[in-house]
């Protein structure tokens, strides 16, 4: 339940700290008071955007904090360990705060939170009801939730959703597999030509680069065979190298012995001399072995435009990149003939989720309609309680046929006040004082269901008076012993029912317009209750009748 709620620096409030107890609390005050003020500020707790200007004139940041009690709510504990937020096991703090730039800050337990963690929480502990809301009579998921929310069936809610996604995935690969296979079929003897040529082309790993080589080499062969016929020349003629180093081992065998490491030395020429006698004998078989063959030539460079040719065609500058696109080709080729069968399985699992989906859909189409006759004794008895005698109340669970992520189901909520005027959807009734009785009876009927600790109601109580206001008191009343009610109200009647009673006023008499609350002693009670019937001029018989209808109170 909400224990308090302190503001400061919003609109016309500068301090405002109000504690809260558990029962039916009335807000009251005059038109302008300010009492859409404080509601304002604690839409700031449940997430609402924020607007800069609300923040009183000349100061720089306004700040609203609640702390609700949550030691009755033991399944929050999920929500406070999924989010990974410091936890109380009694009060939960929620604070907002907006500064003058623009910027705002939430706040759980003084752990920072994104907007929508913030309503996550807020939506579980706290529903305002204000009159924007009736509009809601005409929305067909809002009376769909109403059911759901009366069969508590929200796990098997879940579980069906689940399924329903499941299902519309599933649908989505068949679709995508259907599709890529119709343009795949467009694409097949595109892809397999594409295919052929390449594998005609018979290509070999690192064949260009050995092309190339070779080709270098072909085309240069005079020129080889000349340089290799000069280097053996030099080597190995009259005055070449290897007559100068025979030489030269000769004259040092005759001074080896004495010089420092003769021996070593002889042999290192020795070995020069064997090294360069077989080079240049290799060198000699080379350049006798190398013969110009134009043909050989000719094919290779015709090997090597062809495979320029593909390179360019299919936009790669590599043998080895062709090699990877005939197989990336021939995957295709393969995943184009596997298509059939990839369907068929897409299509036996797209049968099995809308299989498992659809009983699913059963139970909860079950779980519904065992509420309609509760529903439907429930509103008539509330609303012949607020002045309906003839009343007429039916719930209309719709098979659609359709699968939503609701489920099959589509709920019409049909509704007669009078003998003389046909049940009609509730969407089409024109009375303001209908409308508001019938959302009270439909927030009692789900008050016990809804395990929800807290209900502000804003003016529900528009378009009646009288014993029938009187009667939409003793509902919240009633209410109010499974869960907190706040309700604002200009009833008497509604007011008199109060167990708590603040006052809401402004103050003009300062430099600034302030708005104030004031929780009402007994004897205070009984002149604002006067001044609600009588107004600023408080007759005797206006006293009276306050004390009398809260004493029956």
């Amino acid at each position: 339940m909400l224990k308090s709620i302190y503001i400061s620096n919003y609109a016309l409030i500068s301090t405002l700290d109000i504690d809260f107890q558990q029962g039916l609390t009335v807000l009251t005050g005059e038109t302008g008071a300010g009492k859409s003020i404080i509601l304002g500020a604690l839409s700031l707790i449940l997430g609402q955007r924020a607007d800069n200007k609300s923040i009183k004139k000349e100061e720089d940041k306004c700040v609203v904090e609640a702390v609700f009690d949550i030691s009755a709510y033991q399944h929050l504990h999920s929500f406070f360990e999924i989010n990974d937020l410091d936890q109380d096991a009694k009060d939960c703090i929620i604070r907002r705060e907006l500064s003058s730039n623009g910027k705002s800050r939430a706040f759980i337990n003084d752990t920072p939170v994104a907007l929508n963690v913030l309503r996550d929480l807020t939506t579980r502990l706290i529903d305002i009801h204000s009159q924007h809301e009736n509009l809601l009579l005409s929305n067909a998921a809002y009376q769909l939730e109403i059911l759901d929310t009366v069969a508590r069936n929200a796990q098997l809610f879940n579980a069906y959703r689940e399924l329903y996604c499941a299902w519309k995935t599933e649908e989505k690969v068949l679709e995508k597999l259907k599709s890529d296979a119709v343009r795949a079929a467009s694409e097949t003897d595109f892809i397999r030509f594409q295919y052929n040529q390449l594998e005609e082309a018979k290509l070999q790993a690192h064949e260009q680069q050995e092309l190339e080589a070779e080709q270098e080499k072909l085309s240069h062969i005079e020129e080889i065979k000349t340089e290799l016929n000069h280097i053996v020349s030099i080597l190995d003629g009259e005055q070449g190298s290897l007559s100068q180093l025979k030489e030269s081992v000769s004259s040092l065998s005759k001074i080896a012995t004495f010089i420092p490491d003769g021996k070593a030395k002889q042999e290192r020429i020795e070995s020069a001399y064997v090294d360069i006698k077989d080079l240049n004998q290799d060198l000699y078989h080379l350049q006798e072995n190398l013969e110009f063959n134009p043909t050989r030539l000719e094919q290779v460079e015709n090997r090597l435009s062809d495979l320029y040719s593909l390179m360019q065609k299919h936009k790669v500058s590599s043998v080895d990149e062709l090699i990877d696109k005939r197989e990336e080709y021939a995957s295709l080729l393969l995943h184009i003939e596997s298509f059939e069968k990839e369907i068929s399985r897409a299509e036996q699992k797209l049968a099995i989720a809308y299989s498992q989906m659809q009983e699913k859909a059963i139970q909860l189409t079950a779980s519904r309609e065992r509420q309609i006759d509760f529903i439907e004794k429930h509103m008539v008895e509330q609303l012949s309680q607020l002045g309906m005698p003839n009343i007429r109340f039916k719930v209309n669970l719709i098979n659609t046929r359709q699968y939503t992520e609701n489920g099959v189901d589509q709920v019409q909520l049909l509704f007669s006040a009078n003998k003389n005027r046909e049940i009609q959807p509730v969407e089409q009734i024109a009375s303001g004082g209908e409308v508001s009785r019938l959302m009270l009876a439909i927030k009692s009927l789900i008050a016990d269901k809804s395990d929800l600790p807290t209900i502000i109601f804003d003016e529900i109580d528009t378009g009646v008076s009288g014993e029938i206001a009187h009667r939409m008191g003793e509902i919240m009343l009633q209410m109010s012993r499974s869960m907190q009610v706040v309700t604002i109200t200009h009833l008497p009647q509604i007011a008199a029912r109060g167990e708590h009673h603040f006052r809401v006023y402004k103050d003009d008499s300062g430099q600034q317009t302030e708005t104030y609350i004031q929780k009402l002693s007994a004897k205070e009670r009984v002149d604002e209750i006067a001044t609600m019937l009588s107004g600023k001029t408080i007759s005797e018989a206006a006293i009276r009748n306050a004390r009398e209808m809260l004493s029956n109170g």
